[in-house]
């Protein structure tokens, strides 16, 4: 099973995310950076102490996904993406 999300997908992701993000407060230093370390968190299922150090301290990149989690910014996320695929009904 292929985990690689191409160039294409990314620009919708990214879109789509920055969309999501709350008007006030930080704004993130790098966007995909950020969603890919998400990404590798959840599908190689491990701690955050372990995220590899090419994606900046994991301490930050915690924090940052408890802040956006707490405001409410992945359900809006995911919310978004879900009514962009003709499909998502059926997940």
């Amino acid at each position: 099973m292929s985990t690689q999300m191409t160039e294409k997908d990314w620009v919708v992701a990214l879109e789509v995310f920055r969309a999501s993000l709350p008007r006030r407060g930080d704004k993130g230093r790098d966007d995909r950076l950020f969603l890919e370390a998400m990404h590798y968190f959840s599908v190689h299922n491990i701690s955050w102490r372990a995220l590899p150090e090419r994606f900046g301290k994991w301490n930050s990149v915690w924090r940052r996904f408890d802040r956006l989690s707490k405001a409410g910014v992945f359900e809006t996320f995911f919310d978004h993406l879900a009514s962009l695929s003709s499909s998502a009904h059926l997940v």
